[in-house]
């Protein structure tokens, strides 16, 4: 199975930690967001991995190959040049996978003890161009679903912005993105022109024709390691992960 793993963010959120190091190679209970990320997927089944780079890009590289993929083929999509966003970075990979699976979209700075091959075959029996991982937790962006989980719009609580994209019966729920997700390849046909775009922002104007689902795991235990007040939260939950002691 094909997956990617965007790595190639500036990680301003983990300064001062991420100004002589990639986000990437930030350390958990004591293995980077990298290793953690790639093991996680090839214990799921997923061996081909695709990893973007662009901040400090020859690290990442040097490491993966000090550290032989750990196990995992893995093929590099360079950013170094110009970042590309998560919608361009993914745009980016069309001639790198098997364009007849979908494919499973992983941020580096995610732990989880979500079943990503539940997910995964989720997606595959279903008629989504893109499935999200989404929960109920506290955030300033929402997306917004309505009762069958289909995606029908956005909202940012700070601002007030709130972009409705699909009809809808009843209300919708409020649900935060949670880092990964697995899209059809038929996506690719449908980016735009331009090299740099967000993902969300390609998926709302795509929700009006195609199914953009989320599936909801607040069940689950999960940390966002994008930020410096998280690291230890996300080593108390990586310990709980490989203890199996999970509530």
């Amino acid at each position: 199975m094909n997956a990617m793993i965007l790595a190639a963010g500036m990680g301003t959120r983990l300064k001062p930690l991420t100004d002589s190091i990639p986000k990437a190679l930030v350390e958990v209970g004591g293995k980077t967001l990298l290793e953690l990320s790639i093991t996680k997927l090839l214990s799921h089944g997923f061996e081909n991995i695709i990893i973007n780079v662009h901040h400090f890009d020859e690290m990442i590289i040097s490491y993966l190959k000090e550290k032989n993929n750990f196990g995992a083929n893995v093929t590099i999509s360079d950013e170094s040049k110009l970042l590309l966003d998560t919608g361009g970075g993914l745009k980016q990979i069309a001639k790198l996978i098997d364009s007849t699976k979908p494919i499973l979209v992983y941020n580096v700075d995610i732990i989880t003890n979500l079943n990503l091959i539940d997910l995964y075959k989720h997606h595959s029996e279903s008629d989504n161009l893109a499935t999200l991982a989404v929960r109920k937790r506290k955030t300033n962006r929402y997306l917004l679903f309505d009762r069958g989980n289909v995606l029908c719009g956005w909202i940012n609580k700070t601002t007030k912005e709130e972009k409705i994209v699909r009809d809808y019966f009843n209300k919708l729920y409020e649900y935060a993105f949670s880092g990964i997700q697995v899209v059809s390849p038929d996506i690719f046909n449908l980016m735009p022109r331009t090299k740099i775009f967000s993902i969300i922002d390609l998926y709302l104007k795509l929700a009006p024709k195609f199914l953009i689902e989320g599936y909801d795991h607040t069940i689950s235990q999960w940390v966002d390691v994008g930020k410096l007040e998280n690291l230890k939260a996300a080593e108390k939950l990586l310990t709980k992960i490989r203890n199996n002691d999970l509530a």
